[in-house]
């Protein structure tokens, strides 16, 4: 006698990814329910394509219906949900893009994939309350070399080799279906995303202000950020600069609160 949790693994199985082998002994009871089984199989796959074009908004309207039905069912066949939530199905889309370049008609869309995926986190990443500037005047000048910024939990630095900001939000902010969009064009530079209260933002960058934002994100103090910025303009003008990017961060609330007390104890480990 089969137990009832084999039944419902054996089932699973036959549902997800389509193993008959054993099928016999399951239907056997029933055999005229063998024809459900291939509408549960189709309900499945439909519903996680369904996600894919939820949590991908805009790439669909980009690729068209018939090939981004193609794209989502090799997708399905090749990493089926792993999560109790499909709201997080389709984290590995953008790397599987890059795979199957046979399934994508312009490399492009692969950076499209990874600014929506980055956006949707964002969106959904952990509160935290922004550091502001006043909070850093209880740390004496001496310390500010050693000072160590942790992010909001939704910032994000993308590498991009494609400008398709400007696909983006010319198909955000429209409603016309037939709405051309403009040729991505070849640009490498990086692309900041995060969380301002309950507005998603982003931002491009260039290349020193991404080295400066990538340290610290890396965990490196305003000392070394100091030393990079020497790196893009100079000596005299270091400190300055990295200055400047810490200003634009707290501006943006891209640092985490910490409290004096906090930040007096981290100097000191």
């Amino acid at each position: 006698m089969t137990s009832l949790l084999e039944q419902q693994r054996q089932l699973r199985r036959m549902i997800v990814a389509g193993d008959d082998a054993d099928s016999g002994a399951l239907l056997r009871p029933r055999p005229d329910r063998e024809p459900l089984l291939r509408i549960y199989r189709h309900a499945y796959t439909a519903r996680l394509i369904g996600a894919l074009r939820d949590n991908f908004g805009v790439l669909p309207h980009v690729i068209g219906d018939e090939a981004f039905d193609a794209l989502a069912l090799a997708y399905v066949a090749a990493h089926p949900s792993r999560y109790p939530s499909i709201r997080w199905f389709g984290d590995r889309l953008p790397q599987f893009m890059g795979e199957r370049d046979d399934l994508v008609p312009h490399p492009a869309l692969i950076d499209l994939a990874r600014m929506e995926w980055a956006l949707r986190h964002a969106f959904d990443a952990a509160d935290a309350t922004p550091l502001a500037a006043a909070d850093l005047a209880a740390v004496g000048a001496e310390h500010w070399p050693s000072l160590v910024f942790e992010p909001v939990p939704s910032v994000q630095l993308l590498p991009m080799q494609w400008a398709v900001e400007p696909v983006w939000r010319a198909l955000q902010s429209s409603s016309d279906d037939d709405l051309t969009t403009p040729e991505p064009e070849a640009h490498e530079h990086a692309l900041l995303v995060w969380r301002a209260g309950l507005d998603n933002r982003w931002r491009a960058l260039d290349t020193a202000q991404a080295a400066l934002l990538r340290a610290m994100l890396d965990g490196r103090c305003l000392g070394d950020l100091c030393l990079l910025a020497a790196d893009q303009v100079g000596e005299a003008d270091a400190a300055a600069t990295a200055v400047a990017a810490l200003q634009s961060w707290l501006a943006d609330g891209l640092l985490a609160f910490r409290s004096p007390h906090e930040i007096r104890e981290r100097l000191k480990r």
